[in-house]
């Protein structure tokens, strides 16, 4: 019976251990994706979280992938995840937010007869998508 008592308190404890683990490490997670949304509305002038919206709005998830992101499982374009931490944008612009913005709102300027079309994208919504995609570092 001793022995049966201590198992189950052994067990209770093991089990206390690791839901503290994962507890720590989801805050750990929650906490790196809030300051990753922090800098990324600090570097932009945008709003991640309308970013997502109007990515999704424009229909850029019609040619772009991106996980987690509803709509978003194109392949015509690259694949946008961990384009926060890449060094150019569409081959030719440093990875800046005035170039990104610059790219979402006339890719047709920067770059004549590429794939990715002009659809019209306003400043601020510019800064909003570039906002979002900014928090896409992995």
């Amino acid at each position: 019976m001793a022995f049966l008592q201590n198992r189950i308190a052994a067990s209770v404890i093991a089990g206390i251990i690791v839901l503290a683990v994962v507890t720590a490490i989801a805050t750990d997670t929650f906490d790196e994706r809030k300051d990753l949304r922090m800098r990324a509305a600090a570097a932009s002038g945008g709003d991640p979280s309308r970013g997502e919206a109007m990515f999704i709005q424009y229909g850029c998830g019609s040619c772009h992938g991106v996980k987690h992101v509803r709509k978003a499982v194109g392949a015509v374009g690259p694949p946008l995840d961990g384009v926060a931490v890449r060094a150019m944008i569409a081959g030719r612009l440093d990875n800046t937010p005035a170039n990104l913005q610059a790219w979402i709102r006339d890719p047709q300027h920067i770059s004549p007869g590429t794939a990715m079309p002009d659809l019209d994208v306003g400043e601020q919504d510019a800064r909003d998508i570039t906002a979002f995609l900014y928090t896409r570092a992995e």
